[in-house]
Order: C-alpha cells, then structure tokens, then sequence
C-alpha cells in the first residue's frame, strides 16, 4: 500500500524527494503544490481547533538555539538512540530497528547488544557484523557568529516546545496572571536519524505542531470537559488490555490520570478523525515506564494503523513541572505562578540574603545577575557552596557570600511552579497517514482508478472546473466560474483536455471532493452539474450559486446532499 501512496505522491505533486537532481538526500522531502496545500489545510484546522476554539496563544520563535537551551531542557545528555555501524560495509543503523522485539526503542545498549548477538543479526545492506550499540545525540549542532569571543555553540531545535517555557512570564502576563491557559507552536524541527526510512514517517527536516497548556498542579483541569467526557476512547494501558470507555469513565477508573490529559486525549481523536484519519484504525496507547520521556510523568501517544504497522502521530504528555524547573535552575529566572489567597496573611518564609560586599570582588559585572539567580533559589535546596549556570557560564558562590534568614511577611498568596501537559503533533506522519486512510482502488472495464477519499475540509483543490467541449463559448462559463471561485477563497483547478471522463479520473486521484460541468444546458437556462466524488451523483445548479453551495458543501462534508 505505502509504495502505490507515495507512487501517486510523487506523480500527481504532493510529495517530491529534496535535491532529487543530486541524487537526493534520506530523511528530507519537497512538499509539490498539492502536499503544500494539504500541509497548510491539516495545519489551519489544527489551529482552529486550538487556537480559535480552546483560546490558546500562538507564539513563532526561532529554530536554532543556544547551548544553554538544551542543556537546561535536558536533550544534551538524554536525546539519542543507538547507533551500530557495519564492520564491513560502514552502513549505520538505529540498533532498534534491527532488533525484531516489542518497544526495543526502550532497551539499553547492552540489553540490545545481548540480543543482537544471540539472534546472530546481521547488517541488511551486506550481511556483514554490526558493532556494539553506541549513544548518538539526535541534535544538529552549529556555531553562531563569527570566530573567536563571540562565537557560540547552537543547535537546531529537535522540538518546537521550548520556546514557550522560556517565553512563560511574558505569556504568564499575557493571559493576566490566570491558571490555566495555553500556547501553541507550529514550525520545523530537526533530528540528525542516523538511517531514516519510511518516507514522511521519519525525517531529519520535519513539521510540527506543539501545544503547551500550564496548570496550577493541585488542580489539572480544562474548561469544558463536559463537551468531550462522552467521547469514546480506543486504549492500552501500560498494561497491556485493550480498553473502550468514555474519556470521563477513564478518569474516573484512573486509566488517564487527570481530566486534563484525558481532555486533550479526547481532543486530538476529534482533530484527527476530522481531518480524515480513519476511527477504526486509531488507537491511544499509554507508554510502559521504561519508554516514558525523561520529562514525563505519563504519556499517551495517539497511533494509526497504517500498512507499516502502528505508528505514533501525536503524544500527549504530562510533562509536570519539569521543563519551568530546570530553565528555572540554569537562567535564574523566576519562572513559577501565584496561587492568591482569599485574603493577605502573615507568615513566616526563609528568604535567601546575598552579601554584596563578597559578591562584588567575586563575580565583579556579574555579580548582580548571580544573586538574583541564588534568590531565586529554593533555600531548602542550598547546602554549602552553590554552584549556578547562568548563560552557559559556571559560578561558585561560597557559603560564607550568602546567608539564609527566617522572617515574616503579609503575603497575598503562594508561589508554584505550573506544571504541563503537551500534545505534540507530527504533521509529516498525519499527513502520509490521511492520504493511506483515505486511497482506495476502484476496476472498472478492465482499469484500476485511484481515489483520495479527502475530506473536503483538508482536500488540495475543493472543484474542478470543466467546459464539456472548448468551443461555443463553454469554455468562457466554465472560466468565469473558475475564477469566482478563487476569488471567494475557493481552490480550483480549471481542465479542459481529454474526456470528461478522463478529468473526473484526475480529479479523484487527487482528492478533489466536487466537479463543476459547463454543458449545452448551461447556455440555455444558465445551470450547470456538480458532480460528487464518493457517491458519483450529480446534481445541477445555477450558475450563480457555485460559489455558495461550493462553499456550503466544503463545510457540511463531501458527502453531503443537497
């Protein structure tokens, strides 16, 4: 199935190979006028359901990064898999792709390596012997700036997420000081995979779509669960027993560990059978504790049955506090929310008190920065000297340039770190994966047609637009309608070679959900046909009206009758 999908793919302008005329490159692809279409159709629902009807703010930041970042995040130490190379033939591969056992993405270097050597595993390319299972950092790394002082390491973002944790006081502010709310990042990530294959399913160039909603922990809960807490949910537990219940039964039973996960569980199963993921072949599988992200508390990854197997499209996870507490620790910065009581109270708090006398001759222009950093320091963590990262930069500050004091002070609340909950998106994967739901084989008088059953909501071209002949003036209605229509906002492709039949054909290998005839009929009473995809019925008519019905049958679905 994958090989005739990305057959029609390549031929009809959805996905092209990047630097095809170099001999290509894996793990990079060309979206063609039709794939940037699709692109930008799945993304703008993606955003509708986010953006516009859950109230998230969307933020656009860079995709290259200073060290500090990752450093802080965690992915400098801990985003990698391993690598084993042919001794023969030098081909590398991701030792868990060679290993024919269930979740082998979770196993050790050794625990791969004693597998790969009982099972006698060879390389694919040659037959050769694959070395030891070595740790290979997914991230590509590059400078910034010019040489010298002011040269400083970067790196391309693998994720789209950590810009809006370093960006939470400004979004804090934005959303008024007011727990909980949401952000929302849509963009390029990049991994260096050490053998990409599958297509769109795994790529060192890749399209994301990342939300981040911040919670005050004592109370993980989105507005209007009532509006999904009936939707029904295909799960596996870490435990292995396949499940069907409402996403409020889940909670209630603890399969999904708070209303909020499940809501954006919920959530994306609405998202993904709207923009044309087949319900029947979705599942939301929980992660086993050995393959749970160092970030995670517990996560759910969204997987589609495709013809390579169950791949992941989405993971939603509970992130808790983890990403604010580290940016937290390496910045300085305050990163946490307040929780306001009903009324000020007096209590009695440690607070951190720098000696600037000491300071000042320690750290000199820095000094400033590094006690804001240590204030900002929980006093219970302090012991000793306290060793600071501040700007990618060490500072020791002895025991005796600081001191801890117990006072009492009237506040008017308690200050927390918020935890997360992340659904992130992989829009390549989504992509491929509604063309495979959706192509289907048709024979008819001895030849095979192929249709993408697109719903009209995400397909590239929404009409074709045909004069049954081009003479006798057809060919200027079908032109004028042509044009209306894209005026109104409406993508169509305007035909007028080979038979009616012929364009039909074009059309539905494409996705197109409608076609619009301009026939003799139409110069007499000015009607034309829209012919359905799906149903092959048509129906006729006035000229003047295309644009509306068009526009009113995208929104009721390509199904719909009139």
């Amino acid at each position: 199935m994958w090989a005739k999908v990305l057959a029609v793919a390549k031929r009809r302008g959805f996905i092209w190979p990047a630097f095809d005329i170099y001999g290509g490159l894996s793990g990079f692809y060309d979206y063609g006028p039709l794939g940037a279409e699709l692109k930008r159709n799945i993304m703008e629902i993606w955003r509708r359901y986010y953006v516009l009807i859950e109230g998230f703010a969307e933020i656009d930041s860079p995709n290259l990064s200073p060290e500090a970042v990752f450093r802080a995040s965690g992915h400098l130490d801990k985003f990698e898999d391993y690598m084993t190379v042919c001794r023969s033939c030098g081909a590398a591969f991701r030792a868990d792709s060679l290993v024919e056992t269930e979740n082998a993405d979770a196993l050790s270097a050794d625990e791969l390596w004693d597998i790969m050597r009982r099972e006698n595993i060879r390389c694919p390319e040659c037959g050769g012997e694959p070395s030891k299972p070595e740790p290979f950092n997914l991230m590509f790394r590059t400078t910034i700036g010019p040489k010298g002082k002011r040269e400083r390491t970067g790196y391309l973002r693998p994720e789209t997420a950590q810009a809006m944790f370093m960006d939470f006081q400004y979004l804090y502010r934005y959303f008024r000081e007011k727990l909980p709310f949401g952000a929302v990042q849509t963009g390029k990530g990049f991994r260096n995979e050490i053998s990409p294959r599958q297509g769109l399913l795994r790529l060192r160039e890749f399209n994301m779509a990342e939300a981040e909603i911040f919670f005050d922990p004592e109370k993980k809960e989105w507005g209007g669960f009532e509006r999904i807490a009936g939707e029904r949910l295909r799960l596996i537990p870490n435990n292995g027993n396949e499940l069907e219940m409402s996403a409020a039964e889940a909670v209630e039973r603890g399969i999904i560990k708070n209303q909020a996960l499940a809501y954006f569980v919920a959530l994306t199963k609405r998202f993904l059978i709207a923009v044309g993921i087949d319900e029947k072949r979705l599942r939301f599988r929980e992660h086993l504790q050995d393959e749970m992200a160092h970030y995670a508390d517990d996560c759910w990854d969204a997987e589609v049955l495709l013809s390579y197997g169950w791949v992941e499209l989405v993971g939603i996870a509970d992130r808790t506090n983890y990403d604010l507490s580290r940016h937290m620790e390496f910045s300085g910065e305050n990163l946490r929310a307040m929780r306001k009581y009903p009324e000020p109270k007096e209590v009695e708090v440690e607070e951190i008190i720098p000696d600037y006398r000491k300071m000042g001759p320690l750290f000199k222009g820095n000094a400033k920065k590094v006690a804001e950093a240590l204030k900002a320091m929980n006093p219970a963590d302090l012991h000793d000297d306290v060793t600071l990262e501040i700007d990618g930069n060490e500072y020791v500050v002895p025991e005796s340039a600081y001191r801890v004091e117990k006072v009492r002070k009237k506040v008017s609340g308690e200050e927390f770190i918020p935890h997360v909950i992340e659904p992130s998106y992989g829009i390549d994967r989504i992509l491929y994966a509604v063309m495979e739901h959706n192509y289907y084989e048709i024979e008819e008088d001895g030849e095979t047609y192929r249709i993408l059953r697109l719903p009209a909501s995400v397909a590239p071209v929404k009409a074709g637009v045909f004069p049954l002949m081009s003479k006798d003036r057809l060919n200027e209605k079908a032109r004028e309608i042509y044009e209306n229509l894209r005026k109104a906002g409406i993508n169509a492709f305007y035909d007028d070679s080979g038979s009616i039949g012929r364009r039909y054909a074009r059309m539905d290998e494409i996705g197109t959900p409608f076609c619009i005839t301009v026939d003799y009929q139409s110069l007499e009473d000015d009607t034309v046909t829209i012919r359905f995809r799906d149903t092959k019925e048509q129906i006729r008519v006035r000229g003047d009206e295309v644009t509306g019905k068009i526009r009113d049958l995208i929104e009721r679905g390509e199904r719909a009758t009139p």
